[in-house]
């Protein structure tokens, strides 16, 4: 969660003053500062290959773009993005939502309204695709080649590793052919290391370890009641999804090291998806040349799993926006009869309006009743 004020959060389950913000750039210069949005929404989602996407409407048909400078043209101009709250005395605190290459503005040309869709800048290095064949021959480290790949495409990208402990480590040598995905070679590089790589609300390039509902802890408390902030909760039970066993192999004929493999199972007695109970053995399979001990393929097939059986329960709720959330935060859900869960969080819209709902739809449950 981006860092907040006490004030901030105990605000947001009272009456308050909401602002928003939308600055265009291009080439880095301002080039139009707090446009009049009459609405619109950020969604962040952690399943997604691009993990911030945003949608604004203008009211005012001279907007659209008809000069390739023109500050929502689709030239590189970007837009950044913030919501927050006014206090009665004045003063403001503003969550940044993210920066947004635009992708496409459209609209009646005399009528109106404006609506201007952007990504955040995954995009870019995703549209880079390779031209030609490229190794990881000569990396220092898994993160230091992650950092080239990207830096490639964006010279002036902030990419900052927030992994805890030893996860960065030497990098195997594997060659990705001619015009494969440049961003899928950087996630399978951070899936080596069981960590996730996005752009956050800052448009830096972060590296951060995978989520782990076991050891998180909860940033924010959703719960019902007169000073709550929960609207609606609906809970989904599933076995779409859902592997109670994972094979993580590794095989490179360009480090000439020999294939290895490791598997992870559920052996938990007590959970119900344990490997060979009643849910029955349900595995999932995962290659790649980047892994080249039984060591690496053990703790990646351990940190697949904890992914994999998360979405038997899946919750969407509804509640007062809070901008600070992130994808892959812990929350706490308080029910009125008394439950208490923790759950992660998938993928969140945050509205750019007053009146739009906050939905946030959560992964796994863990017992926090006690």
């Amino acid at each position: 969660m981006y860092p907040v004020s006490a004030a901030f959060l105990a605000a947001l389950a009272t009456p308050h003053q909401v602002v928003h913000r939308v600055d265009a750039y291009y080439g880095g210069v301002l080039t139009m500062a707090d446009l009049p949005i009459t609405g619109g929404s950020v969604t962040v989602d952690r399943g997604s290959k691009v993990r911030r996407t945003l949608s604004i409407d203008l009211p005012d048909p001279a907007m659209l773009p008809w000069s390739p400078t023109d500050p929502l043209a689709v030239y590189g101009q970007a837009l950044v993005v913030s919501r927050g709250i006014q206090f009665p005395d004045g003063t403001r605190e503003m969550c940044p939502l993210g920066v947004f290459r635009i992708d496409e503005p459209s609209g009646d040309v005399y009528a109106g309204p404006v609506t201007v869709t952007g990504k955040s800048a995954e995009c870019a290095v995703q549209d880079d695709r390779f031209t030609a064949p490229r190794s990881t021959a000569g990396a220092t480290s898994t993160v230091a080649m992650i950092e080239t790949l990207i830096t490639e495409t964006l010279p002036d990208a902030v990419v900052v590793n927030l992994t805890l402990g030893a996860r960065d480590r030497a990098c195997a040598v594997i060659v990705w052919d001619a015009q494969a995905d440049r961003w899928d070679a950087v996630t399978q590089l951070a899936t080596s290391m069981q960590a996730e790589v996005f752009v956050d609300v800052l448009d830096r390039f972060v590296v951060v370890d995978a989520p782990d509902l076991e050891t998180a802890t909860p940033v924010w408390t959703v719960g019902e009641g007169p000073t709550g902030t929960l609207i609606t909760a609906a809970r989904k039970v599933s076995r779409a999804g859902v592997y109670n066993a994972v094979v993580a192999s590794g095989e490179s004929t360009t480090s000439g090291v020999p294939p290895v493999s490791a598997m992870a199972t559920d052996d938990d007695p007590a959970s119900p998806t344990r490997w060979g109970g009643p849910y029955g053995r349900v595995p999932r399979f995962y290659s790649s040349g980047l892994l080249v001990t039984e060591a690496q393929c053990a703790a990646a097939a351990a940190s697949m799993l904890r992914n994999a059986l998360a979405p038997t329960v899946e919750t969407s709720i509804a509640c007062l926006p809070n901008p600070a959330l992130e994808a892959g935060d812990c929350l706490r859900l308080s029910y009125a009869h008394g439950r208490v869960e923790d759950v992660l969080v998938q993928s969140l819209t945050v509205p750019l309006s007053v009146d739009a709902d906050f939905s946030i739809t959560l992964r796994g449950s863990k017992d926090a009743s006690s």
